[in-house]
């Protein structure tokens, strides 16, 4: 295989997964006696560019379908931080009527809703007809299709070039990153703003979060690859932030190549920061899977000892990350009973691959499990705030990355 951004040989294993099938191809009752498709899930670097990427195998139309469960509203935390954002945009970019606001992966209309409220002008680009639906309801112009270079142009084309660009947690999700990538500089305005917030790699390898790798993430992202692969398709990154969000991401701001802002001293220094850490050699990148092996045998020797004790174990979250762990540990129905998920899409159906029942939250309050396994980390606190009145009677909350916690 070849490198998706600079197509220099891959050879650099970063964690080996073995196979698992798409973590959000949720099986319904009908289909959980058919057979599965699993894939290879494992993750290279290239020692040229640093892109992390896995192997390539899926294609994009497979994951991402009509029937695509993960809906960005169901989590509190994330509506109140595209809220943030959305308000934090129109003042730094004083956008008003006059301006156009394009998001990427617009999903269900978390983020647009707000621009929407501001009645500045927005369009969503979403190619999973179950999201597109919910927020074209809200009224928000949502074109169903993949973003590239193609549609970027046909937007520019028809005269729908953006003051703001906005993709958040889709930059990892797009195969052909540099054809996406160009689709980004020829949607652009002049003097217009590119913002993608993606989960860091630097983070990924700090905490061990390798439940973060699976199918729908093509690419692991640093802002060192990120400013080349921008460079290469004519744009250059002139800011970046850290955000707290999915265990540590960055926010970026591009612009086109010849805009006239200079880059930012926080760019310089979280270059220099990943550049300390070792992100450009293969050192930080060679010890990873023994420590992601190390998370997945404390998770299954816990649930093994407490399945000897009698006692009962449950999980919460059907999040991708949480089908990665489970399938990795090989974890079944009866090392874990059941899972909780507040989308009401998932409810009734059953994780991929270890075939978890998803049930809703409500549940917890008759069945009450001894211990509750909390697979989305990243939301662990707001899980754990929702879910108080169980901790009132005795159940005690898990969590198994970076390490095994139980409180």
């Amino acid at each position: 295989m070849k490198c998706r951004h600079c197509q220099a040989e891959l050879a650099l294993t970063l964690v080996d997964l073995g196979s698992a099938p798409p973590s959000n191809a949720y099986l319904t009752e009908q289909t959980l006696s058919a057979p599965e498709k699993y894939f290879p899930l494992r993750v290279l670097v290239c020692t040229d560019c640093w892109l992390a990427q896995t192997d390539d195998y899926t294609q994009a139309d497979e994951l991402f379908d009509a029937d695509y469960a993960y809906f960005s509203s169901t989590s509190t935390g994330w509506l109140s931080h595209a809220a943030r954002y959305a308000e934090k945009m129109i003042e730094q970019f004083k956008l008003d009527k006059d301006s156009l606001v394009i998001e990427v992966a617009s999903n269900d209309g978390y983020l647009l809703q707000n621009f929407l409220r501001a009645e500045i002008p927005c369009l969503g680009i979403e190619p999973t007809a179950s999201t597109a639906l919910v927020a074209e309801k809200m009224g928000i112009p949502v074109l169903r299709e993949f973003f590239g270079e193609a549609l970027g142009k046909k937007l520019a084309a028809d005269g729908k070039q953006a003051d703001l660009i906005a993709g958040n947690n889709v930059y990892a999700h797009v195969p052909d990153i540099n054809d996406f990538t160009r689709g980004l500089n020829a949607a652009l305005k002049p003097g217009g703003t590119i913002t993608l917030e993606f989960p860091h790699l630097m983070r990924l390898l700090e905490h061990t979060q390798f439940d973060t790798v699976y199918h729908e993430h093509f690419s692991y992202l640093s802002l060192y690859t990120v400013s080349r692969i921008f460079e290469a398709a004519g744009l250059r990154v002139f800011d970046v932030e850290e955000l707290s969000t999915h265990g540590g991401s960055l926010r970026i701001y591009g612009c086109h190549q010849d805009d006239a802002r200079s880059i930012t001293q926080a760019v310089t220094d979280m270059l220099a920061e990943e550049s300390r850490r070792g992100l450009q050699s293969s050192e930080i990148y060679e010890t990873f899977q023994v420590r992601a092996d190390k998370v997945k045998d404390d998770l299954l020797s816990f649930l093994i000892e407490k399945k000897r004790a009698g006692s009962s174990v449950a999980a919460y979250g059907a999040a991708a990350k949480g089908n990665t762990l489970l399938n990795y540990a090989g974890v079944k129905p009866d090392l874990l009973a059941f899972v909780c998920d507040a989308a009401p899409a998932k409810q009734g159906k059953y994780m991929p691959g270890s075939h978890v029942p998803i049930l809703a939250p409500n549940v917890l309050e008759t069945r009450r499990p001894d211990y509750l396994v909390i697979l989305p980390w990243n939301i662990a606190s707001e899980v754990k705030q929702q879910n108080s009145g169980l901790a009132a009677l005795g159940t005690k909350f898990v969590t198994a990355v970076p390490r095994l916690e139980i409180v």
